[in-house]
């Protein structure tokens, strides 16, 4: 399987990176990003790409890969509304448009997150502009649709250049994972179960925080 993922410099996106390189399926991993990661083996390719609202040019990647990955995405308290808005939902719906139409059969695969509304009705930010992108996946004629909505996420791989925000983000989550274990998933299971979904997938799949270990 020749898989695409974005985001590959992220907590997630550097994970299923990392566990799709173990995995004897995955032939091709394409890494889409604004930059260079510091991810290297045989398995990997490299596109530097600038324009998240434009793949022009991209078609041929598209059609070689049997599916994308899409981790790419930001905290809403880390930018404007009007950003927010843009990175979650036009950067995903417009790259899920290209693709499906330069390859109708790519499974197309949404990190989303516990408590998107898909009433698209909340007050908070995350909640209603994720499900407003869920929304949008849908209406879509993806053969093979995967949203992922997993709850509090621990890294097993830090980041050296972790900001002091990013720090303080880990140490609330270690506290939860602490107190509430099960609200939390740790990065290589959700990623390992991110790629097994690829291949059960059958049509449109949700997959909720604790349905992902079962995964």
């Amino acid at each position: 399987m020749k898989i695409i993922v974005t985001g590959a410099t992220g907590t997630v996106g550097s994970e299923v990176v990392r566990q799709a390189v173990l995995d004897d399926s995955i032939e091709q991993v394409t890494l889409l990003a604004r930059n260079r990661s510091d991810l290297v083996h045989p398995k990997i390719r490299q596109i530097i790409h600038k324009d998240f609202l434009n793949y022009n040019g991209l078609e041929d990647v598209f059609r070689e890969s049997d599916a994308c990955i899409w981790c790419l995405g930001i905290s809403q308290t880390r930018v404007s509304k009007q950003d927010y808005f843009i990175i979650t939902y036009e950067y995903a719906v417009a790259a899920a448009n290209a693709m499906l139409l330069a390859n109708p059969q790519i499974t197309f695969l949404f990190l989303s997150g516990e408590g998107a509304d898909s009433t698209e009705k909340s007050r908070v930010r995350f909640a209603r502009v994720k499900g407003q992108t869920e929304n949008a996946l849908k209406a879509m004629n993806f053969n093979k649709l995967i949203i992922f909505r997993p709850g509090g996420i621990y890294p097993v791989v830090r980041n050296a250049n972790e900001t002091t925000y990013k720090k303080m983000e880990i140490g609330f989550i270690k506290l939860m994972k602490f107190f509430a274990p099960f609200s939390v998933v740790n990065t290589d299971v959700l990623a390992r179960a991110m790629l097994k979904s690829l291949v059960k997938c059958n049509g449109k799949m949700m997959v909720g925080h604790r349905a992902i270990r079962q995964v």
